[in-house]
Formats: C-alpha cells, structure tokens, sequence
C-alpha cells in the first residue's frame, strides 16, 4: 500500500478506534500494519511505533487527567514507583539493544512478542476475575515484584515500540489487585516517562532523522490514533470487552505468524 498521509490518517484512527474499546493505545496493532501494509523495516516500524505511542499516551493524559477525578494511588505508591522506575531504566537499556539486534532477529522476536500479548487477551477475556489476586495493599513483596515487573514491561516497549498498557494494566489488576479504573490511571503515570525515555534515546541516536515518514506517516497516523482512541472510549460502555479482546487476541496471533514468516523470508534473502 501507498504510504500517504491519508491511509496513514484512517489507519490510525481505526487502530485507535480499536485500542481504545479494550482500554490501550492501539500500539499493538500499529506495528503489524507498519511492518506489512507500509512496508517500513523493522527497526524504523518499531521508532515510528514508540513516538506515535508518546503521542497517544499524552493525549490520554491530558484527557483522563483534566477530565476525570483521579483515583486514590497512595496505598499503590511501593508497587507503582518501583514499575516507573525500572521500566524507564529497562527502556533506556531497550532502546539501545534494539540497534544491536539484526532484521531477522528483531522481525522474529516482535512475532513472539505480539503472540504473547494476543495470548494474554485471550486469556484475559476467557478467564475475567478468575485471574484475580485479590492481595491488600502493603507488604515488602510488592515494590520488589513490581521492580520484576518493570523491567520487562520496560524492554518489551522499547523493542515493540508499544506503550506497554497491555501488559501493565493486566499485571496491575491481576498481580497487584487494582481496580481497572486506578489501574489504567496508574498505567499511564508508569508508560509516559518509560517511552519518553526511549524516545529520547532513539531521537539521540538518530532515528527520527528520515522527516519523509514522519510527515507523511507519523503525523498523520498519531493524529487518528488519538481521535479514534478518544471515539473508542466513547463507544466503550456498548461493546463487550470479552468479545473485542477473543477477536484482537486472534488477530495479533495471526499476525505473529506472518511476521514469523517473514522473519524467514529475510533469512533466506
């Protein structure tokens, strides 16, 4: 497909349309249409990925911050600064890696990583509450558990370019037995300085140099993430959750595999 500013703009808002019906930013299913429908290598996909995941993560902020009462964090505070913490510092060292690691390697190990999240939907939209730890606040176990946790949530964003929502909110939920409201508010004060900082190292770097892909896919889809993430939580409370994530989980494995194909496909050449 033609890499114009108006498929990048209706790709955008469809993949944020999507995101924001499940609750994320959409980052997931950006990077299999970066790779295969606007045929950007693999390394450019996943820079371009983490920027236009900056740019929605910001906008949700500014929306769920000045919009919405905030949620009570303090008794998450030991969990939630140690998440912050060690997935800037695993964001950083990602961020770095990702230039050591070669097309094939990298095109493969974004093909598991994208399965491991679609598996992750499914479960989460089979098993629901089941999965629920339940745990009360406080004990020594939890800064150190989210500390884990942190780095690799902190790594997976800088080597998928994602956000890294839809592995934070379900740890935070599931591990540390947050609400889905707190969680998604926590999920954002933990993602925004993490993909920052791998932003800023890729931009150090050099990698926002080529201004053609930026302007003519990188505006434009950031630009219609941001509006149909903000018409998907919208059109939230008239869509079953379990429903869209069993679909998304399905679509993101299916992706994994042609990925993982075409992973093959460049050893070959």
């Amino acid at each position: 497909m033609t890499a114009s500013p108006w498929s990048a703009l209706s790709w955008g808002a469809a993949i944020g349309l999507l995101g924001g019906l499940i609750g994320l930013g959409g980052a997931e299913f950006r990077l299999p249409v970066l790779l295969g429908l606007f045929a950007l290598a693999a390394h450019p996909a996943v820079r371009m990925n983490l920027l236009m995941s900056f740019v929605t993560l910001a906008a949700a902020a500014v929306a769920r911050f000045g919009l919405a009462s905030f949620p009570d964090l303090a008794a998450h505070l030991p969990e939630i600064a140690a998440l912050t913490v060690f997935a800037m510092a695993a964001a950083w060292f990602g961020a770095g890696l990702l230039a050591r690691i070669d097309a094939h390697r990298l095109t493969r190990l974004i093909a598991g990583l994208l399965a491991a999240i679609g598996l992750l939907l499914l479960v989460e939209a089979v098993a629901g509450e089941a999965l629920h730890l339940g745990a009360a606040p406080g004990g020594w176990w939890r800064p150190v558990a989210g500390a884990i946790a942190g780095v690799g949530i902190g790594l997976v964003s800088s080597l998928l370019g994602v956000a890294g929502g839809e592995l934070i909110i379900p740890t935070l939920i599931f591990g540390f037995g947050l609400d889905i409201r707190t969680a998604g508010t926590a999920s954002l004060i933990i993602s925004l300085p993490a993909v920052a900082v791998g932003v800023a190292r890729h931009a150090r770097a050099g990698g926002y140099r080529d201004r053609v892909a930026l302007l003519g896919i990188g505006a434009p889809m950031a630009a219609g993430s941001v509006l149909g993430a903000m018409a998907g939580a919208a059109l939230l409370p008239f869509v079953p959750a379990a429903a869209l994530k069993l679909l998304l989980g399905a679509i993101l494995l299916a992706s994994s595999v042609k990925l993982w194909r075409k992973g093959a496909a460049v050893a070959a050449g």
